[in-house]
């Protein structure tokens, strides 16, 4: 699966209440993603456009694990890729359905704005102004597929687990 949007650049330790922060608790599912980063970067939420891919430094992720990662999907953006991402954060993109892989060297590869082509499948991620390429961290084929199914809740109705 191969997919370019619009970069956005995050710095170092983003954690999950930088991403979805306790207020967007008080409203309802489908408003909470405005919120997401609205306190380092106020505005950002309304600028992305679907199919925008995040591209963060490292240790992103950190934190609890609230639902921060249903919020970047709820934005629209197609795909994370960060310096490192810390592992419980991973797991719950890999649940939700938001393709996301580390890739030491990312950030240095690209300036916000720049357009990023992903390989999803092969973890491999290309700047499209120059076609320099890095390869990130391989995650097993199993949570590729969970990711690609659209996370664990449409994949178990995929495989008639659940209605």
């Amino acid at each position: 699966m191969t997919m370019r949007g619009r970069v956005w650049k995050f710095g170092d330790n983003i954690n999950t209440d930088l991403i979805m922060p306790n207020v967007a608790y008080e409203y309802p599912p489908q408003e909470q993603p405005k919120f997401v980063f609205s306190a380092n970067r106020p505005g950002w939420s309304a600028e992305v456009k679907k199919g925008d891919v995040l591209i963060g430094g490292s240790n992103f992720g950190t934190g609890s694990s609230r639902p921060a990662a249903k919020q970047l999907l709820g934005l629209g953006l197609a795909a994370l890729v960060a310096e490192s991402i810390n592992g419980l954060f991973l797991r719950n993109c890999v649940n939700y359905g938001l393709p996301a892989f580390s890739c030491p060297g990312v950030s240095a590869l690209f300036d916000e704005g720049d357009t990023a082509v992903i390989d999803y499948v092969e973890q491999a991620i290309a700047n499209e102004k120059d076609n320099r390429t890095l390869s990130g961290s391989r995650l097993p084929p199993s949570l590729v597929k969970l990711t690609l199914s659209g996370g664990i809740v449409p994949l178990l109705r995929q495989e008639g687990f659940i209605q």
